[in-house]
């Protein structure tokens, strides 16, 4: 079966050194995973991948695979060709030809010779490509600086040209950095928070609390649309459903009006961290922003982090609101986040939240809660959805079955 071919640009991966085939082979496994059922393969060569694809795979998928990749800062479809200087010179006709009418006006090649013996040098490939392109276009002119059409032509072990490109999400592969646990509520910040840390290479699943009646159905719904939008850029995920009504009633009936906020954020880390041990992760990752709301003071923020039995990490901590609110468009979390169904966080919080709690204070406050066993239960009742790399959800399953899977796994090995 003929194969589609794309060139692909590795970024922060090409400076690992020793380590670089254990990030380029988390890379091609990653994009690989976004584009079954069809057969896909990569090559590196010096600071390129060049990926092939079936054919029949279509190119929309290819694209939005590659553009949601960590790991790759840009991409094109490319021709390959032998390193025949006539040969070079008719497919870059025939792509310009194949190019259809584009309102371009000016140009300039951009010609780079890896392969020092091939006797063409780069000024005069450049020389050679323009003077085709003169020949089927010959109403454009030269651009050096910012010009409507780039055409560029890498010589390697083949030929290899390309026009238009796209530019990937730059960053380390999604599983090299070890892997956590997103607080993914139904708001802007979080689903950009787990963008931010899978951008490092954090792989990434979500946990999500959930307050029926008070918090609605489509207060879930919206969230398992935003994990399956963040799904792509974290590799696939798994989303935790936290049935929590229980425990957040009892924080309301028994804490402190104005340490309510507190003393919930302190059982979602317990929570977390409980799932964190369990499924063998390494951190808890949120979308606190410094002073953003009272729960996010430098005094709240050490609070419940004290709660927690593993590494919490805030990538938004310093970023203010329009910027994160760029990053939500730009990752097409935004719209969904802002629809009016809110979350318990926003239910059950205080008119008047304390925003410099006494640690050791709110420690013993939290303490007398009794939340434990309204944890437990919680976590009896919780399910888990999974959404493969393209943001497909592809199974639903009881918190309770998997850890039964997981312990007669443990046995049988």
């Amino acid at each position: 079966m003929a194969k589609q071919l794309y060139l692909i640009k590795e970024g922060e991966i090409s400076l690992k050194g020793l380590n670089r085939a254990f990030f380029e082979k988390r890379l091609k496994n990653n994009i690989k995973d976004k584009l079954r059922p069809y057969h896909s393969s990569a090559e590196r060569q010096k600071g390129r991948l060049f990926l092939h694809v079936d054919e029949d795979c279509p190119a929309q998928q290819i694209e939005r695979a590659l553009s949601t990749t960590f790991g790759i800062v840009g991409w094109a479809r490319a021709i390959m060709c032998e390193k025949d200087p006539e040969v070079i010179r008719k497919q870059a006709a025939a792509l310009i030809q194949g190019s259809g009418e584009r309102n371009w006006k000016t140009f300039k090649v951009a010609a780079k010779r890896e392969d020092k013996s091939f006797p063409v040098h780069s000024y005069d490939l450049a020389c050679m490509i323009a003077e085709v392109i003169h020949e089927i276009r010959p109403e454009l002119t030269v651009d050096l600086r910012n010009p409507d059409l780039v055409f560029h032509i890498e010589i390697r072990n083949q030929a290899f040209m390309y026009t238009d490109s796209g530019r990937g999400p730059g960053g380390l592969p999604a599983g090299t950095a070890g892997r956590g646990l997103l607080l993914l509520s139904g708001g802007i910040d979080s689903p950009v928070a787990g963008f931010e840390m899978a951008k490092r290479g954090l792989k990434l699943d979500c946990l999500y609390f959930h307050a029926y009646p008070y918090t609605s159905d489509e207060a879930l719904e919206k969230v398992k649309t935003l994990a399956s939008k963040i799904a792509p850029y974290l590799n696939g995920t798994r989303l935790f459903v936290v049935p929590f009504t229980q425990g957040q009633l009892n924080i309301r009936q028994k804490a402190m009006e104005d340490a309510t906020t507190l003393m919930f954020r302190a059982s979602m880390m317990k929570l977390a961290s409980q799932v964190v041990s369990t499924e063998g992760m390494q951190c808890i990752v949120t979308g606190e922003a410094l002073s953003q709301v009272a729960s996010q003071t430098l005094a709240a923020m050490s609070f419940t982090d004290s709660m927690a039995d593993y590494l919490v990490l805030r990538p938004l901590v310093g970023f203010d609101k329009e910027e994160i609110i760029s990053v939500a468009r730009h990752i097409d979390t935004y719209e969904t986040s802002i629809l009016p169904y809110e979350d318990c966080c926003v239910i059950f919080s205080p008119k008047h939240p304390v925003t410099n709690p006494d640690k050791a204070v709110m420690k013993e406050h939290y303490e007398s809660l009794g939340m434990q066993e309204f944890i437990d239960g919680a976590l009896k009742e919780t399910k888990i959805y999974s959404y493969n790399a393209r943001g497909e959800e592809t199974g639903v399953w009881s918190f309770a079955s998997h850890l039964d899977r997981n312990r007669a796994e443990e046995e049988e090995n």
